[in-house]
């Protein structure tokens, strides 16, 4: 099979016919413009010297009115010749104008041929004739001792012998205009047929190029548009014809490749897809499992927690009403009673802050905010943990000047939590002695407490407030640890933090270390005088 020829090697051969017919178009025109130009300078040539030739004729007849009149009034042959001399003068430029035009015409002529030559050739010698006629008239006239009648014979003759020269010479000028005409007439026939055909040829060509080459091309890209069109809205079942092996067939082919590759790529997509889809569902089902299974173990719990609750509550009331009567009824065992009934109050408390812990753990942190003034607060808790430091022989401190100010937050969370602080510093801090609460008091309200053990490990206390973190260390408090804490102040617009080792200047000795502290809002800071 004899190969094709390439789309851009059709396109440029289309081209070069188009521009080849332009060019050739143009060429013709070109000549043809030329030849006409060329007939149209000879046509107004040969006017011109016609009209030169009328100029001639005018200016004999001047001649011959003048020298009869010389002659008939006797005037010797000087004055005659004085006379007539300007207009000789006048007849000899035109001559010498006209045998200038005639020389400028034999040199436009070479292209015309010897004829046409031969034809200027024999203008210039009637031209010169005319001349001869002139001077020998002219020389007659001067002669001394002629006769008027054979000076009128000398005008006579010249008049009679010059005139059929000049209508010689101005019937060919007219012929030779005419013939000039003549052609530019068929020239402009010829144009108007060859611009006639070349035109009608022009509109072949195009016709033929565009629906030989270009309609054909545009219909297959029209295709390639719409394969492309169906590849951007997903659809890669495209079937693209196999046509001739110029450069749009070999992006059919290319399109039709790429389609294909989308196609398997969507497929695999797909299965994808769906490993993914059921895989979620499956891991959503599990999910839904645990969380039936969660929330199951969460109700055992709670239930659980209230039944204790309710377990416990029941005999610390009967301690607690057996405590009363008998603190009543023994004036002298007024004391043990009440020491019964403060540690039932204090048992009481402590199965509040074991529920209070089970609901925090569901996410139901319930607070209630209130003012809670500063004294009372760290009274409390000095009265709660103040037999444990007692017991384990560490001395525990407050500032002297407790401000009497008042802290936004839940009193009970509070205390819950300056308590905790105070039970981890008795718990690590043993060997140290001493621990210290410390307030201060602006927009916020700050309470720390600082401990005298060798502190804790920079790297250590970021992680001391994440759940678990600290393992199961400290187990002689209520259980409320350092995240619980973090969660219960910032619960309560505040935040809580811890340094290591502390600053020289409020350090306990012999350690630096650490300080927990937590700062709560203070909207409403009220000092007494």
């Amino acid at each position: 099979m004899r190969p094709r020829l390439s789309l851009r090697a059709r396109l440029a051969t289309g081209a070069a016919l188009l521009t080849a017919g332009t060019v050739l178009t143009a060429m013709t025109l070109y000549v043809g413009m030329a030849r006409v130009a060329n007939g149209i300078d000879t046509a107004l040539a040969a006017e011109v010297r016609m009209s030169r030739y009328a100029i001639l004729s005018t200016q004999v007849s001047t001649f011959l009115v003048i020298a009869t009149e010389a002659v008939q009034s006797g005037l010797p042959p000087d004055a005659r010749a004085e006379r007539s001399a300007p207009v000789v003068q006048n007849i000899h430029a035109t001559f010498e104008q006209l045998e200038a035009d005639l020389v400028r015409a034999v040199e436009a002529a070479e292209h015309g041929g010897l004829d046409q030559q031969s034809r200027y050739g024999t203008q210039s010698l009637g031209l010169a004739r005319m001349r001869a006629l002139l001077d020998s008239t002219v020389r007659g006239l001067a002669r001394p001792g002629q006769e008027p009648d054979g000076l009128r014979a000398y005008l006579e003759s010249f008049a009679s012998s010059f005139d059929p020269l000049l209508n010689q010479a101005v019937n060919t000028e007219a012929l030779l205009r005419r013939e000039a005409l003549q052609r530019v007439e068929r020239l402009r026939g010829t144009l108007s047929a060859l611009a006639i055909v070349m035109a009608a040829l022009a509109l072949v060509m195009v016709l033929a190029f565009y629906f030989g080459l270009i309609r054909s091309q545009i219909r297959r890209l029209d295709r390639l548009r719409l394969a492309a069109r169906q590849i951007g809205q997903e659809d890669f079942a495209i079937a693209l014809p196999d046509t001739r092996h110029d450069e749009i067939g070999l992006l059919y082919a290319e399109t039709d490749r790429m389609a294909q590759a989308l196609a398997r790529r969507q497929q695999a997509v797909q299965a994808e897809w769906s490993r993914l889809n059921d895989t979620v569902d499956r891991r959503t089902r599990e999910l839904r499992d645990a969380n039936a299974r969660l929330e199951r173990v969460d109700e055992t719990r709670r239930r659980l927690f209230a039944d204790i609750s309710h377990e416990l509550r029941t005999p610390l009331t009967v301690i607690l009403m057996e405590a009363q009567i008998g603190r009543q009824a023994n004036p002298e065992s007024r004391e043990a009673f009440a020491t019964i009934e403060t540690r039932a109050a204090r048992l009481n408390r402590r199965i509040d802050d074991l529920l209070r812990v089970a609901r925090s753990d569901t996410g139901e942190l319930r607070l209630d905010i209130c003012p809670v003034p500063l004294p009372d607060l760290i009274a409390e808790v000095v009265d709660e943990v103040g037999p444990e430091c007692d017991s384990a022989g560490i001395v525990l401190g407050v500032d002297d000047a407790v401000p009497s100010a008042s802290v936004a937050g839940d009193p009970n969370w509070l205390r819950q939590v300056l308590a905790g602080l105070v039970r981890k510093a008795i718990h690590h801090a043993r060997d140290g002695g001493q621990i210290r609460m410390r307030v201060e008091v602006d927009e916020t309200v700050r309470i720390g407490v600082i401990d005298n053990r060798p502190g804790i490990a920079t790297a250590q206390q970021v992680r001391v407030f994440e759940r678990f973190a600290q393992g199961s260390g400290n187990q002689s408090g209520f259980g409320i640890g350092l995240a619980l804490a973090k969660w219960v102040i910032e619960a309560q617009g505040g935040s809580i933090a811890v340094r290591s080792p502390v600053p020289r200047d409020v350090a306990l000795a012999p350690h630096r270390g650490p300080k927990y502290r937590f700062a709560c809002p203070a909207p409403r800071v009220r000092f007494q005088p």
